[in-house]
């Protein structure tokens, strides 16, 4: 059984300018977080794009579905900005079928030291794993349903909204 692992940006993968204190994407951290893990998965992982999940479109939620559904591995795990990540399961669970399609990302980017990164990410893997076909959220151990979630913004924490 081979994982997809789809990367799209946010919190997970932003770099820190010590210059100018702004935040940026270069590169993935997935590999080096795989590594440090020690992860042993048969994985198979693509960049679709790397972006904050705020500033993320109709058109690239589009994007993301496409690719969940040309893919042939049923077990999908896509790293995502937390603000928004509630709202592309929306659309995956729309449109995606006999797939078992698992969302993560962090609060903390992983560069940082003190990051939730590597916590969601074997969580979230674990998760992929298990759970039967449907759309999920996985963060801070915990797996939501895509139609029973937010995120909120006042603990920083996702919760379920029934």
């Amino acid at each position: 059984m081979t994982i997809r692992i789809f990367v799209t940006g946010g919190t997970f993968d932003k770099e820190y300018n010590e210059l100018n204190g702004e935040l940026y994407f270069k590169d993935t951290h997935l590999p080096e977080m795989l590594k440090l893990g020690r992860c042993k998965l048969k994985l198979d992982l693509r960049t679709l794009m790397m972006i904050d999940s705020t500033n993320m479109t109709d058109s690239d939620r589009e994007i993301i579905l496409h690719q969940v559904n040309k893919t042939k591995e049923d077990k999908i795990l896509i790293t995502h900005g937390t603000d928004t990540m509630a709202e592309t399961a929306r659309v995956l669970a729309r449109g995606a079928k006999d797939k078992t399609v698992v969302l993560t990302g962090a609060m903390i980017p992983y560069r940082f030291g003190s990051s939730d990164g590597l916590f969601n990410l074997g969580a979230a893997l674990a998760f992929v794993q298990t759970l039967p076909h449907g759309v999920y959220i996985s963060m801070n151990g915990k797996y939501f349903n895509w139609d029973n979630v937010r995120k909120n913004k006042h603990t920083g924490e996702f919760e379920e909204t029934k």
